[in-house]
């Protein structure tokens, strides 16, 4: 203020506002995989998370999906004689895709993410498609790894996913390299505390219950369960297979239903197109049998594992509803269905298991409903404080939201006034929170607490040593997973 050595009039503004609490971003993911190229701005951002906000701009900066070869014929069937097949009676087209697809399948969990509701995310990039090593090789956990590791220092995701590591590490006999992913996965969520891992089971049988316990025998560990939460089963998507058509080929064979021999491959290997335009034998100078080739490779769809459609449900409920609202009962977008049926009986197995405590959501398919998640547990299914995921993120975000709120009060006075404005602007902000649902309680000292002071969460000796010690209770609103209806036989009273 100026120096008051002069008469005038003076202005002091005083400040009796509280500091308020910004909520952070509750469902950023950050995939974890390959990619066809990861350039920025003629930079390399290999290894290096990338944040992107559409299809558009992934593509810009990390190509598309691994392109797949199909294994195309196509038999015409003439009713006369080699030497006169007369006019075409009939053509069968088959388009069958790769027995083993390739298992990059980063681009294509990103269209499932963005189609289910996601927003923001991060991309990890840790290899390109011709840099891939062989299913189960340990270089390839290195690689994930290292990208597990450059995610450690961004500060904004909140969630993890590995779509490549079931079809690219998991040998099918083992889940040795699945199991260190994702337990050191889950291991950086405790040790930062503001992110959430959504982990894929893989189908490895036919029987759910078989899947379940290969799942929780061999393939995630026993600590920090609490960050994570595991779907099940894959889910069979109405995304079509990347191809490229001048690298398609297929075999044309001729059928003469009045004799002579069939000519097997007049047209073997013919390209669907060809890089020269105005090549006669390039298929796509005959329209109609290039439109029908077309049409029956886009018969085919691709089985992708759940967590990047999870993913971007929890951006959709998050954003809806709130992150306190259960992702589940929520319908999956984009999809046929799941890959496998789940049953109510076959549910139970996964829902609750009594020795491990490993919860599996499944994702199953109701008459008249669709495909829906059918289960908001997280890991730690036996665990009754953090049994639930809407549970275990709303303390992330509050805590998250929290900590940087009040980052401020460092080097602060650690006095009342101090700790009066502290107090204030939390309260604020849970009051907030109870207001739109998050927390339970008729009123919101019922919902919450928030202690901070001298003889209640501090000593003398606390003080002397700079420490400012906050007590916050909270009341978290937990979904009803089990609804029970009660009936009764009343007797006539009249």
């Amino acid at each position: 203020m100026a120096s008051q050595s002069t008469p005038g009039v003076y202005i002091q503004e005083i400040s009796t506002l509280p500091a308020s609490i910004a909520s952070v971003e509750t469902a950023i993911p950050a995939f974890i995989g390959h990619t066809e190229i990861a350039v920025k701005d003629g930079e390399s951002v290999k290894t290096i998370p990338t944040r992107i906000t559409s299809m558009l701009e992934f593509e810009a900066i990390f190509g598309k999906a691994n392109p797949e070869a199909f294994t195309i014929t196509v038999e015409d069937t003439f009713p006369g004689s080699q030497g006169t097949p007369g006019k075409l009676d009939s053509r069968k087209i088959t388009a069958v895709p790769p027995a083993t697809p390739s298992p990059y399948k980063l681009y294509y969990s990103l269209q499932m993410y963005f189609s289910n509701g996601g927003g923001p995310c991060y991309i990890v990039s840790v290899n390109d498609f011709d840099n891939f090593p062989a299913k189960g090789d340990p270089t390839d956990e290195d690689s994930l790894m290292g990208g597990l590791e450059a995610l450690k220092g961004v500060d904004e995701p909140t969630l993890i996913v590995f779509p490549d590591v079931i079809e690219a590490v998991l040998p099918e006999t083992t889940g040795t390299v699945y199991k260190d992913i994702y337990d050191a996965a889950l291991a950086q969520c405790e040790s930062l505390k503001d992110r959430f891992v959504i982990v894929d089971v893989k189908d490895v049988t036919a029987d759910p219950f078989a899947d379940a316990q290969h799942f929780r025998d061999n393939c995630i560990g026993i600590s920090n369960l609490k960050y994570g939460a595991a779907y099940y089963p894959n889910l069979s998507s109405a995304l079509n297979y990347a191809f490229s058509p001048t690298d398609q080929t297929i075999t044309h064979t001729n059928i003469y239903a009045g004799g002579g021999a069939n000519d097997a491959g007049v047209h073997d290997t013919l390209p669907l197109e060809a890089s020269d335009p105005v090549d006669p034998s390039v298929l796509k100078n005959d329209p109609s049998l290039y439109r029908n080739v077309l049409a029956e490779i886009n018969k085919n769809y691709i089985t992708l594992p759940p967590s990047s459609a999870v993913a971007g449900i929890y951006a959709r409920v998050d954003r809806q509803r709130g992150v306190w609202k259960a992702p589940a009962n929520v319908d999956v977008r984009t999809v046929i269905g799941p890959s496998r049926k789940v049953s109510h009986d076959q549910q139970a197995d996964l829902n609750v298991d009594a020795t491990s405590g490993k919860s599996i959501n499944a994702i199953r398919t109701f008459t008249g409903k669709g495909t829906l998640v059918w289960g908001a547990r997280t890991l730690a299914g036996n665990d009754n404080e953090w049994r639930y995921v809407p549970v275990r993120r709303l303390y992330i975000f509050i805590e998250e939201s929290v900590k940087k709120a009040t980052e401020f009060v460092v080097f602060e006075p650690n006095d009342a006034n101090t700790w009066l404005r502290t107090k204030t602007m939390i309260e604020n902000f849970l009051s907030k929170l109870w207001r739109d649902g998050a927390l339970a309680g008729a009123k919101p000292e019922e919902a919450f607490f928030v202690r901070v002071g001298l003889g209640q969460t501090m000593s003398s000796q606390d003080i002397l040593e700079g420490r400012m010690n906050i007590e916050i209770g909270l009341a978290a609103v937990r979904p009803a997973e089990f609804i029970i209806l009660k009936f009764s036989h009343k007797l006539q009273e009249s």
